[in-house]
């Protein structure tokens, strides 16, 4: 009987190669497969072992993305023929990335499989697009939500509980549900005039931070693409200072 190889759940982080964790650059050196998900960066994907098997099951252009009971059942197979698998998603595996359905379908049928977390968006674009999610005064929590209905579904969100202007929200895949997020926030309770951001390619290169309000957010989302992340909350107000500052270190560390 075959030896039963391995399925590690590898978090990407949100773009930038250099926030890959240590343990996921080793894993992406020594894999003999990679299944990586539509949103990793060309940039991570290069660092993989130039031997190893690269299969997309992310959408692309014209086709739509492969159904989750078909990934569940690539990755188990994959190990049955004993290979070292990488599934490589953007972000953090458990944090809106259905890991956990991977990981527990592996769990059933008796694969071993191991979690190795990545920087989910939040902290990462939020980092770099310089917002803290909490701060002293402006935010004494976070709350992570999705923006994208389960199975293209109405979002259900319980907005009463989104209406404290002490909580910084994050919206992930949310551009085409902008429109709905503003208005049910505002509808909360929640100012109009509360400080929102659209961080578009966040981390990367060609990073851009949209600064706007509440009110104006479905309009600015319009003109984003994604990967963009939506944030919402007082914190975004230090954006432009905090910014600001990151950038001019970087052009004195290029001088």
């Amino acid at each position: 009987m075959a030896k039963i190889g391995r399925v590690h759940l590898v978090g990407a982080g949100p773009g930038d190669p250099d926030l890959l964790t240590v343990k996921a650059l080793k894993l992406l050196n020594a894999a003999q497969v990679v299944v990586y998900d539509r949103l990793v960066s060309a940039d991570i994907l290069a660092l993989a072992n130039p031997s190893a098997r690269m299969i997309s099951v992310g959408k692309e252009s014209g086709r739509h993305s492969v159904p989750q009971d078909q990934i569940n059942s690539l990755l188990e197979n994959l190990a049955r023929e004993g290979q070292m698998v990488v599934r490589l998603k953007g972000g953090d595996p458990f944090i809106f990335g259905r890991g956990g359905e991977e990981a527990l379908h592996l769990a059933e049928v008796g694969i071993p499989c191991s979690v190795v977390p990545g920087i989910t968006a939040a902290a990462g674009c939020g980092a770099a697009a310089g917002i803290p999610l909490t701060h002293r005064g402006l935010a004494g929590s976070v709350r992570l939500i999705t923006g994208h209905g389960l199975e293209d579904k109405d979002l259900r969100i319980n907005w009463a509980s989104l209406s404290d202007p002490d909580c910084t929200l994050v919206f992930y895949m949310g551009i085409a549900t902008a429109p709905l997020i503003s208005a049910k926030l505002m509808e909360a309770g929640l100012s109009a005039d509360t400080p929102a951001a659209a961080i578009e390619r966040g981390t990367r290169k060609d990073q851009k931070v949209h600064i706007t309000t509440l009110r104006e957010l479905p309009a600015v989302a319009a003109g984003c693409q994604p990967p963009t992340l939506l944030v919402v909350g007082r914190v975004v107000s230090l954006s432009p200072q905090l910014l600001a500052a990151s950038l001019e270190d970087l052009r004195e560390a290029a001088e």
